[in-house]
């Protein structure tokens, strides 16, 4: 692919990757499932940083496309990648948005096809001009085109919401062609461009669709087409990708094992994912009163997308890194990546560019006003050093305040939690930033690593000390501070473990004082679970234990088998 055409779309990547949490938020159509940023996040990953030919990333858009706007995104790149777009850009334009229309079963105006559409039409009534001389109509054309999406479609009108596909799309576009015409004078304000079409009433908080979301890949021979028809009548939404031999699918229906019996019937289905469309209540932010200062972490916290969606905090992702293909670390199903790693697969991480970090912070400040960045310990990443330089050069009035915590890990994560439900009970931010600094002080994590092969693996354990380590089946115990990742013990086995950690809980907790208390599981979340987890209760019953994953930037450096347990000393506050 070709070097400005590929730091292209990285930029539009990059871009929606900053405003993805506010499309979950507005997601009104077709359901309300508060999805749209994190499906289109992972149905474009193919694009990010792609240094892959143009057929195979073809193949992983079929592969990756899931949910309604992420299906039809995925078609439209899909026809536009292979069309080289570097010595055709119109026809590149023209050949997505044909292949996005034809995949769907019932295309609706008013909807991301529409942004497609006023792509189109722009570049056919400037076929010989610059890109950087229709670069600012074009994007006015665009910006109305989302406009337009709340006033075509009776849903989104009725719930005073522009389309959040069409929405993420001009995101993206804005961040394409902003790079590829080499402009130099910044993104367009998404809050104040349209400002009185973001905030959808809380009665669309669940909709009322039933059923599930079904994305599948499906084998096929040539004479397989034809059972398309037989899964027409089981729903909507109905979005197919044509390639040789292989039929990507994705449906909305009340009768998942109905499609894939009929699927089942027509070839092989080599992946199948079928999630709930009625997503649960509270999972759209609506605090009683907003928050003191809106808080901002880190993902390597070991706190959940979805968490933070419910506690109406904002994460920033790391890439999970395999082979070249990456993704953000909370769009990935952690089983997937433990399972490869089990089998030998080098799993790395990669921080987020400059350009989305800063990108990140501008969203921020927009949208909450003021926000309290605990940001992962700079021993760990360049995170502090970044922020602090955005700050320097982008905040005048202060609003965004930063604190190098010096944590990671499950200790990040306590004290962002504990922080972020303080900063909902008092009224002046002053309040939270002084309990931030306290929790800091007050937290600790020991955290469990099973094989040290893993560490040798991301470079942090010499090969002769990991063999050596393994071979007598020592197990490292480490915490996460200021200074770094510090053992502080070494124990044989799982029950030596839980030795470990109930006998260090015992030195800062009481038993009958309430505690908050982080359990952080890997690959072995039964085991955490029914084991460690039913100890900690029986020992510590006035206590609130929270049962997490274990961040994925942790995890993929102590691999599977590794758990924690972070926990407050003391909790009056928190």
């Amino acid at each position: 692919m070709d070097p400005q055409l590929r730091a292209a779309l990285t930029s539009g990547y990059e871009r929606l990757s900053a405003w993805s949490d506010l499309l979950d938020q507005i997601n009104v159509f077709p359901v309300a499932d508060a999805d749209t940023g994190r499906n289109l996040m992972i149905s474009l990953a193919p694009l990010h940083r792609s240094e892959a030919p143009a057929e195979t990333i073809l193949r992983r858009l079929l592969v990756s496309a899931t949910g309604n706007s992420g299906n039809i995104a995925a078609c439209f790149f899909a026809g536009f990648v292979t069309e080289n777009p570097s010595e055709d850009l119109h026809r590149a334009i023209k050949i997505g948005r044909e292949r996005a229309w034809e995949a769907i079963s019932d295309p609706k105006p008013g909807t991301i096809l529409t942004v497609f559409d006023t792509l189109q039409l722009t570049f056919e009534g400037t076929p010989a001009e610059p890109l950087a001389v229709i670069y600012p109509a074009l994007i006015d054309r665009l910006e109305e085109s989302v406009h337009a999406t709340a006033e075509i479609l009776p849903e989104l009108k009725a719930a005073g919401v522009v389309d959040a596909g069409a929405l993420g799309m001009f995101i993206f576009m804005e961040g394409f062609f902003n790079q590829l015409a080499g402009e130099e004078n910044g993104f367009r304000p998404i809050i104040e461009t349209f400002r009185n079409k973001l905030k959808p009433p809380l009665e669309c908080e669940t909709g009322d669709a039933d059923g599930y979301c079904v994305d599948t890949l499906v084998e096929i021979d040539k004479s397989g087409d034809s059972s398309l028809k037989k899964i027409v009548p089981y729903g909507n939404s109905l979005i197919v990708q044509r390639e040789p031999e292989r039929l990507k699918i994705h449906l909305h229906t009340e009768q998942q094992e109905a499609v894939r019996k009929q699927l089942e019937e027509m070839g092989r289905v080599v992946r199948w994912s079928a999630t709930g469309l009625r997503r649960p209540p509270g999972s759209r932010f609506a605090p009683a009163k907003p928050p003191a200062i809106h808080i901002v972490t880190d993902a390597a916290g070991s706190i959940t997308r979805q968490d933070a969606a419910r506690l109406g905090m904002t994460l920033l992702d790391s890439y999970i890194v395999v082979g070249d293909k990456s993704l953000p670390e909370t769009l990935i199903d952690p089983a997937e990546i433990y399972a490869l790693m089990r089998k030998g697969v080098r799993v790395t991480t990669a921080q987020a560019s400059v350009f989305e970090r800063h990108q990140r912070f501008q969203s921020i400040i927009s949208r909450y006003g003021t926000a309290l960045y605990l940001c992962v310990g700079s021993v760990y990443t360049g995170n502090f050093r970044e922020a602090a330089a955005w700050k320097e050069n982008n905040d005048p009035e202060n609003r965004l305040t930063i604190i190098d915590t010096g944590l990671a890990s499950g200790r990040l994560g306590i004290v962002a939690l504990a922080t972020s439900r303080h900063a909902g009970r008092v009224d002046r931010a002053e309040d939270v930033l002084r309990f931030a600094a306290t929790a800091v002080q007050k937290s600790a994590e020991y955290i469990f690593l099973d094989r040290l092969q893993y560490l040798v693996a991301g470079g942090r354990l010499s090969k002769a000390k990991g063999y050596v380590g393994d071979f007598f089946h020592l197990k490292p115990v480490i915490s996460p501070t200021a200074a770094g990742a510090v053992k502080t013990g070494t124990v044989r086995s799982q029950d030596e473990q839980l030795e470990f950690a109930l006998e260090n809980l015992a030195k800062d907790l009481k038993p009958d004082a309430g505690r908050l208390i982080l359990l952080e599981y890997s690959d072995n979340r039964r085991w955490v679970a029914d084991t460690v987890l039913h100890e900690i209760e029986i020992r510590y019953p006035s206590a609130e234990v929270v049962l997490q994953p274990l961040s994925l930037t942790s995890g993929v450096h102590m691999g599977p088998g590794a758990w924690g347990v972070a926990y407050m000393v003391d909790r009056e506050g928190g």
